[in-house]
Formats: C-alpha cells, sequence, structure tokens
C-alpha cells in the first residue's frame, strides 16, 4: 500500500463529502510526511547523534554558565533559564539544514514525481514540514530527560506538555520551511551548506536561549524581537518551567510563530517548483 493510500485510508473521507478538498489536500500532506517519517525508521542514528548536542550545551556550559553571577533575575536557576533556550536550540539546528534533503531529492530525480503529481504545492511543503516537526518532538524527548535528570523544575502538567509538543512542532515547520527556501535559491549542497552554517549562529546568539534579551544592547534587543527564536522560547520557558512566566505573553508569541510559518510556506511554495529548473 502506498504513502497515498495510507493517507487516504486515515483520513476516511478523501473521496466523498463537503469535506473532501480539505481532507484530499491533507491526504497529500500526509503522505508526503509519511515519505520522510519513514527515513527515520529505516536511520533512526540521525536521532541518537543529534541527542548529544543538547546534553553538551546543558551539561558543559549549562554548569560552567551556572556560577556566573546576574545571567538571571529573582530566583530562577540557570540551569532552569537555559533548558527551554536548548530545547528551542535542538530544534533549529535539526530543522536548518532540512533544505538539504530537497537538493538530494532533486539530484536524485525524487522532486521531478512531486512535481508532476496532481497534489498542490503548498501541500507537499506542509507535509514536509509536518515530517520535521516530528523530527523535533523527538529533540523534545531528549532535553525533558535531561532536564529531569539535572534537577530542573520541569513542568509536567499533560495540558503544558501538549502545548510544548505543538510549539515545536511549529518552531520545527518554520525553519524547515524556511531552510527548503534557502534551498531553493542555492539549489547547490556546497552553497546551501555554508549559507547554513553562516545562518544558525546569529539567529541562535540573536534571541533569548542562553540570555535575557535585558541583558542586550539595544541593536542586538531589536535584532531579538524580530527574531521568531525569540519567542518560541519566551512561549517554552512559560509551558516547560514549572512556575515559568512569559516576557510577551503566549497569545503573542503563538501568533509570531505561526504567521510567521504561513509566511514561509507561502513562499516556500511558490518557488519550489524552480528546484527543478
Amino acid at each position: 500500500m502506498s504513502s497515498i493510500e495510507k493517507g487516504c485510508n486515515f483520513f476516511g473521507t478523501c473521496s466523498s463529502g463537503l469535506l473532501a478538498p480539505v481532507a484530499g489536500y491533507a491526504t497529500q500532506a500526509y503522505a508526503v510526511a509519511a515519505a520522510e517519517v519513514s527515513k527515520l525508521r529505516h536511520d533512526p542514528t540521525e536521532l541518537l547523534t543529534r541527542a548529544v548536542q543538547p546534553a553538551i550545551w546543558l551539561v558543559l556550559f549549562g554548569e560552567v554558565m551556572a556560577q556566573v553571577r546576574g545571567l538571571t533575575s529573582g530566583q530562577t536557576r540557570y540551569l532552569d533559564f537555559l533548558a527551554p533556550g536548548i530545547l528551542a536550540q535542538s530544534v533549529l539546528f535539526a530543522a536548518i539544514f532540512y533544505g538539504i534533503a530537497a537538493i538530494w531529492e532533486r539530484d536524485l530525480g525524487v522532486l521531478h514525481r512531486y512535481m508532476v503529481s496532481p497534489a498542490p504545492r503548498s501541500a507537499l511543503v506542509l507535509g514536509k514540514a509536518a515530517s520535521a516537526g516530528i523530527r523535533g518532538l523527538s529533540q523534545a524527548v531528549v532535553v525533558y530527560l535531561l532536564a529531569i535528570a539535572l534537577g530542573i523544575a520541569v513542568d509536567l502538567n499533560p495540558l503544558h506538555l501538549i502545548a510544548v509538543a505543538g510549539l515545536i512542532a511549529i518552531g520545527s515547520a518554520l525553519f524547515s520551511t524556511f531552510s527548503l527556501i534557502i534551498a531553493c535559491i542555492v539549489k547547490t549542497r556546497e552553497r546551501f551548506m555554508g549559507i547554513g552554517q553562516v545562518l544558525t549562529m546569529p539567529i541562535f546568539f540573536a534571541s533569548n536561549a542562553i540570555y535575557p534579551i535585558d541583558l542586550m544592547p539595544g541593536w542586538l534587543k531589536a535584532i531579538s524581537l524580530a527574531n521568531p527564536l525569540t519567542y518560541e522560547v519566551d512561549a517554552l520557558r512559560t509551558l516547560m518551567l514549572t512556575g515559568g512566566e512569559s516576557k510577551f505573553g503566549l497569545g503573542l508569541d503563538c501568533t509570531v510563530l505561526v504567521a510567521t510559518s504561513a509566511i514561509l510556506v507561502a513562499i516556500a511554495a511558490r518557488i519550489y517548483p524552480r528546484m527543478t529548473a
């Protein structure tokens, strides 16, 4: 049974009823996501190797920087402050190089098969974004386990866990779509790797992931406020930590992430076919 057939069975109503167009669109996106996720089942070593990075940041960087006074205010421990930022960082680092897979697909001829399918280009992009969200959730499991082992005040409220999973999925989708746009523009693996490495650190350090915005100079604070990662970290601190508080408000955090993701999906859907040129 093909991925598309499985998608039809999953949604059930893809060929009848008033919801048929919506269900058909969802089926097409689901088929792409299922194909991407199946790669992880065949080669799960990628998830294991990516688990090393948050461990290094939390155990080494976090323990050292926790000795520096003034990084956090009030009674918040630095490790507690850092954990949501490292979770967001793990998602960013995994998603920002997602576009290289699109370049491989073009070189292998897979992209041409996507382009001749009747699926809307936005459904293809959304399917890839959804699969990136699943990868991000695996990172969340690793960070949560490390945080608990380090005695970080993690909030295990089921509703908050579900909300964190949603935020991780949106953040992964956002940065993987951004990565796809870059891949569509540069079209070669060498250029993509260079640009990806240049962009990753500025996005990370120009956010509130490892230090509060209040400590930044004015020009960096302005950049941070325009950085989607800042709002993802802010929302994660609110929901991931016991007694966590949002600087901007969960409503604004979620609005920025969803709106930015929608804009990037629209751009990616428009330029994605150009990769075959």
